[in-house]
């Protein structure tokens, strides 16, 4: 093997050994020391690879990110022309496959829940580069049903509600089963959930612009931030 050739494979093991670790213990927790332990590398091999713990994670996150799109795009491989009912189907699909990925990168969803729950210095490259992509052919999918006229605002609200849908049915699956027995019966795969998911959004996405919902008058609350 050429050094290069030594080189990417030093390189993809750290990837996959700070992917693991990352998503177990955390950015902070995590140490260069155990990362390049698992990887099977020199302790210096991270500063001469990526610069830094820092840009290790980044890199990590785009790398997942990268090879779940690639195996799952937004689009499914649908032809530009395709119906926005069939491209919700297809970008519905797309993500609860990237969401419920049992491969090498299977890590991914539990490192963003954790990005999530406690956001590093890094979220900020981590939506502009990997998750904006994605989030634009949904807007765009959202906007044509909605019909000319929607706001922005309306679009990225439904757009979030469509996702949430998606990410409640994956993350919350263990108390789901026990709230929901009767789901667990005869689901039909994976197939059947994104169907569900799409008929449900596109059913609440018709009457959206037309509805007259008001909201009552409640009395105000501490926690009404949003």
């Amino acid at each position: 093997m050429t050094s290069s050739g030594r080189e990417d494979e030093t390189r993809a093991r750290l990837l996959d050994a700070a992917g693991e670790i990352f998503s177990c213990k955390g950015f902070h927790a995590a140490t260069v020391r155990e990362i390049t332990k698992t990887a099977r590398a020199n302790v210096a091999a991270i500063h001469y690879h990526f610069g830094s713990k820092d840009r290790l994670y980044l890199a990590v996150l785009e790398h997942a990110h990268a090879e779940a799109m690639r195996l799952y795009p937004p689009e499914l491989g649908l032809p530009p022309d395709a119906s926005p009912e069939t491209r919700l189907f297809a970008y519905v699909r797309a993500l609860l496959l990237r969401l419920t990925e049992k491969n090498r990168h299977a890590w991914l969803s539990r490192l963003m829940a954790r990005e999530m729950a406690d956001p590093t210095p890094q979220l900020a490259g981590v939506v502009e580069r990997c998750l904006a992509p994605a989030n634009a052919v949904l807007r765009a999918i959202v906007a044509d049903l909605l019909g000319p006229g929607a706001e922005a605002v309306d679009v990225a609200r439904c757009a979030q509600s469509v996702v949430g849908q998606c990410r409640h049915f994956v993350i919350d699956r263990p108390v789901i089963a026990r709230l929901y027995p009767e789901t667990e019966t005869g689901l039909g795969g994976l197939d059947a959930l994104a169907a569900h998911v799409a008929r449900f959004s596109l059913a609440a996405l018709r009457g959206y612009q037309t509805s007259d919902f008001a909201p009552p008058q409640l009395e105000p609350h501490s926690g009404d931030v949003l």
